[in-house]
């Protein structure tokens, strides 16, 4: 399976973030227990068992081909993390609304702060958009949604924070690879170990590569023979980013999305991202921009509801699949693509949001998937995430009843599913 970039980096937007799936269900904080007899340090006892786990570790390491002088460098210190552990414990059990989410994403602030950005480093962007043919606002925009322009960039040693992780998680083995990329970042001689910092799930530099991510994508731009995404100077962190939209196919020139308002009557079936339509069919379905500006023929094109029917309905491009391999939440790529436009220039969105609405907990998801499975309307499982089937499902169930058929998982739908 492929990972987004920064898969690890956001608590994000739609169905439970990938931070709240690798959340184990009990939450043992390493502090000391009350009990009769001796007390017991549970930090010191997790700090044991993560040296032996390193133990073990080393063989695997040096049969994926990291030499033993990288293991002693690399591991020298390395214990226990808790930060760590209490930011992977703590994931909120509810997610951001959409419009939550575009509000910091786009805030008048980022959009100033990117403009200056932009500006300042606009040599660098122009000559990165000119090798890679990926548009420099976008590429700002990352920068500026990944680590605010470079200003968070994460300060957590990641050899530190991966063995941790792979040590404590039931994602024990994604992390685990992850170390080991880590460690061949740091044998390639690209990083110091004590330099190689980033967020607490293994997110590195300005625009918060994995290490599997870095070492298929990170370039050297600036020609000193090291893929330097941690300094002070963004170069090689943004044309790694541009480098990795490239290679899955990001067209230059082309939108993200435009936003665009439908007519009375509109057929809300037709809203799914495998109904694909040149802009000129759409318009000839009365899809016209937000704006009231033709859209040209930029190629296929599909009709997004993040909120339904209530909310602001986008016309997507292929450039919006791009930058989704960088992360899958649809708030995430609207996010981007949006402060891209914003940076350029553009206005805000137009329409309103159901602002009143709260996002469903993980075991709402799990019970509109039960109550619909019940009616009739198979979700393909109870697993809590609203994907395409689910949505379908819901579909289904609102046209049934006499809704709007926009697939929108709302609170008020699971209240009428429950009565």
């Amino acid at each position: 399976m492929r990972l987004p970039i920064a898969a690890l980096a956001l608590v994000l937007v739609t169905g439970p973030t990938l931070a709240q799936s690798l959340a184990p269900t009990t939450s043992p904080h390493p502090k000391a227990r009350i009990q009769e007899g001796p007390v017991v340090n549970i930090q010191a006892d997790q700090n044991a068992g993560l040296q032996a786990w390193l133990a073990g570790f080393r063989p695997r390491a040096q049969a994926a081909g990291i030499r033993a002088e990288t293991l002693e460098s690399a591991l020298k210190g390395v214990r226990y993390n808790t930060t760590v552990i209490e930011r992977d414990r703590n994931q909120s059990e509810f997610t951001k609304q959409i419009w939550e989410y575009l509000d910091s994403a786009a805030s008048d602030a980022r959009v100033r702060n990117g403009q200056t950005a932009f500006a300042k480093n606009r040599k660098l962007l122009g000559e990165i958009e000119e090798k890679y043919g990926v548009d420099a606002e976008v590429v700002a925009a990352i920068w500026g949604l990944e680590s605010a322009y470079g200003t968070f960039r994460g300060d957590i040693p990641m050899v530190e924070a991966l063995a941790t992780l792979s040590f404590d998680t039931r994602r024990g083995r994604f992390f685990e690879k992850q170390l080991i990329g880590a460690l061949k970042i740091i044998q390639s001689g690209d990083v110091a170990p004590r330099n190689m910092t980033g967020s607490w799930a293994g997110a590195m530099g300005h625009t918060q590569f994995i290490p599997t991510s870095y070492l298929a994508y990170a370039v050297d731009f600036t020609g000193d023979g090291k893929r330097d995404i941690w300094s002070d100077n963004p170069a090689d962190a943004l044309a790694s980013t541009a480098n990795y939209l490239k290679k899955f196919g990001w067209k230059k020139g082309q939108p993200w999305g435009v936003e665009v308002t439908l007519p009375d009557g509109f057929d809300y079936t037709l809203a799914k991202r495998t109904n694909r339509k040149l802009p000129s069919a759409w318009g000839s379905l009365g899809v016209d921009s937000a704006s009231g500006d033709p859209i040209p023929d930029h190629g296929p094109a599909s009709v997004l509801l993040p909120a339904g029917a209530d909310g602001a309905a986008f016309m997507i491009f292929a450039n919006f699949d791009v930058i989704e391999r960088y992360n899958t939440a649809d708030a995430y790529v609207i996010g981007v693509g949006h402060l891209a436009d914003r940076i350029a220039g553009g206005g805000p969105i137009k329409a309103g949001w159901p602002r009143e609405d709260r996002p469903l907990s993980f075991d709402e998801k799990q019970e509109m998937q039960r109550l619909l499975t019940r009616k009739g309307y198979s979700t393909g499982g109870v697993d809590g995430i609203i994907g395409p089937l689910t949505i379908n499902s819901v579909r289904r169930f609102q046209a049934s009843v006499g809704l709007i058929p926009d697939g929108y998982p709302s609170k008020r739908m699971l209240a009428r599913l429950r009565g």
